[in-house]
């Protein structure tokens, strides 16, 4: 299958990533942002995740800075709304859209797949749809418990080196997920061994996202 390619090779590309919570883009779409860095193409980086109080907030700081370390600026925001409520806060939240809409354009946006189980999940994503219109928006998964693993329709190969730095810097930096079962280095290479199988990953490794609406020029 005839691989698209984003931009370019050189090309800047600016990026919005979404997180409801604090190791959401990490989990969802590390092994992309550092393939992009690896690439060595300017990426500018808006990096927001929405809840995070104390020590979970240090951790989101901290990974995003080491996983960001290459891209030529990173941008990272840690709001406080409530984890677990986030359908009952969504006029805060849109306002906060709204607000965001104005200091950001990027090229690219990556947020949490529509349909995902979980709620906090869910409204980040229809806020995201919902503000921004005009953009192209690809729909990250994440492993739970819940069992709702999606049908993706775009695969990104990533390299096992990519994967394994992926998964360290996930172990190294949120110690408060260590302790849920889910949380380990055979879940996280297993999705992504799967998703390669689907797309015949050159390194047998891939993320896979739900693109709802793409234009082909």
């Amino acid at each position: 299958m005839k691989g698209l390619q984003l931009v370019p090779p050189g090309e800047r590309l600016s990026v919005l990533c979404l997180g409801a919570h604090a190791d959401d883009i990490e989990i969802g779409v590390g092994g992309t942002l550092l393939g992009l860095i690896e690439r060595g193409g300017p990426l500018d980086v808006h990096w927001c995740v929405l809840s995070g109080a104390e020590s979970r907030e240090r951790e989101a700081r901290a990974s995003a800075a080491e996983f960001l370390s290459g891209a030529s600026t990173a941008r990272i925001e840690v709001m406080k709304f409530s984890d677990g409520f986030f359908p009952e806060q969504g006029e805060l939240i849109k306002s906060w859209f709204e607000d965001l809409k104005g200091r950001v354009q990027p090229d690219l946006i990556f947020t949490h797949r529509g349909d995902d189980a979980h709620q906090d999940h869910r409204e980040l994503s229809r806020l995201a749809w919902n503000t921004f219109r005009d953009h192209v928006i690809l729909e990250y998964e994440i492993p739970k418990w819940d069992g709702d693993m999606g049908r993706p329709n775009l695969y990104v190969p990533i390299s096992e080196k990519t994967l394994r730095r992926k998964i360290a810097l996930l172990l190294s930096h949120f110690g408060s997920q260590r302790s849920k079962q889910w949380f380990d280095a055979e879940t996280f290479s297993g999705m992504a061994r799967l998703r390669g199988m689907e797309c015949r990953a050159p390194e047998r490794y891939a993320e896979a996202f739900c693109a709802r609406k793409l234009t082909l020029v």
